[in-house]
């Protein structure tokens, strides 16, 4: 149980103390290239759906081949040498998968550069979402950063955390390219709608379970800060965690509109296309700072819930 225990708190500790290393090589830049690279060359012609679904399942399978072959590599190396590297591999392969703190600086800062200028706002939310931005308006830059703060809570930090404590590091990095694979082409744009069909149903099952525990998480958070609506909470997420495009994203983003009793949704642009996303909640008022940090709190604290939930699972699995 320590070898597990262990690695995965000082990763832990690790993003909570630096965030993504912006000067160090980052993993999921690597993946980045390797899915670009695989789609300019193979997104074309016929076959496209049939050849994104390879291409989706080779990279999954690459990288946690790859992974749990280093790991089982410390075998052969002499005591102690095994158990601290493989301890130090794991370390930071859980500090590169998890993006808690990266997250919740971001949306920080769009905050504060909306403060500055709306301009600035529109700029620094462009980082951290996918739709077009030059066109928002202030309450849409905040909506956009609030959205995303739930919907990334589950892929960037429950997820990962999910995988890990099903199937170790292997299984936590492999997830990692199955969220960058969705985000770079599970789209239903045009170009993307056949290439990247089988990368989003992968990234859907693989974050079914997750995005469930997220909005658990961030329910029991605003209780424990003091922000829950009794039961109604929950009732909320039932109904609107399905008014979203995505299976999954829904959840997340209900918890958050339900705390803090906002709306999220409605229509945006993607690469210059219009989706009409359907609305979650009804409570169209301006958001401010202070749901910012409140939606911050919420979200750190369903990290930590989420953390001890996995600590006492592998305490659990160890002595069976």
């Amino acid at each position: 149980m320590v070898e597990v225990i262990v690695p995965l708190l000082i990763g832990w500790l690790l993003d909570l103390w630096l965030g993504d290393p912006a000067r160090l090589p980052h993993p999921v830049v690597g993946f980045g290239k390797m899915i670009a690279a695989c789609e300019h060359r193979l997104n074309k012609g016929n076959h496209r759906q049939r050849k994104g679904a390879v291409t989706a399942t080779l990279l999954i399978l690459f990288v946690f081949g790859v992974t749990a072959f280093l790991r089982h590599f410390f075998c052969y190396l002499p005591s102690p040498y095994e158990d601290v590297l493989r301890l130090l591999f794991d370390a930071l392969v859980i500090f590169y998968c998890l993006a808690g703190t990266t997250l919740i600086r971001e949306v920080r800062q769009v905050f504060l550069a909306l403060d500055r200028s709306l301009d600035e706002g529109r700029q620094q939310v462009a980082r951290i979402v996918g739709r077009d931005t030059s066109e928002l308006s202030a309450q849409e830059v905040r909506t956009a950063a609030l959205e995303t703060l739930a919907e990334n809570l589950s892929d960037g930090v429950i997820a990962p955390l999910f995988w890990f404590a099903v199937l170790g590091t292997p299984g936590m990095l492999a997830y990692k390219m199955i969220n960058t694979l969705d985000s770079m082409i599970g789209y239903k744009t045009a170009r993307y709608k056949d290439f990247g069909c089988w990368a989003a149903h992968i990234d859907d099952v693989a974050n079914y379970v997750p995005a469930r525990l997220t909005a658990l998480f961030m329910i029991a958070g605003s209780f424990l800060w003091g922000m829950g609506r009794g039961t109604s909470l929950f009732r909320f997420v039932r109904v609107n965690g399905r008014n979203h495009a995505s299976p999954n994203s829904g959840y997340p983003e209900a918890a958050l509109a339900g705390i803090l009793d906002c709306r999220f949704g409605g229509p945006h642009y993607y690469f210059g296309q219009l989706f009409d996303k359907p609305y979650i909640g009804s409570n169209d008022r301006m958001l401010t700072t202070e749901d910012m940090k409140k939606a911050v709190r919420v979200n750190r604290t369903a990290e930590i819930l989420m953390l001890l939930a996995v600590c006492c699972w592998l305490w659990v699995r160890s002595i069976w």
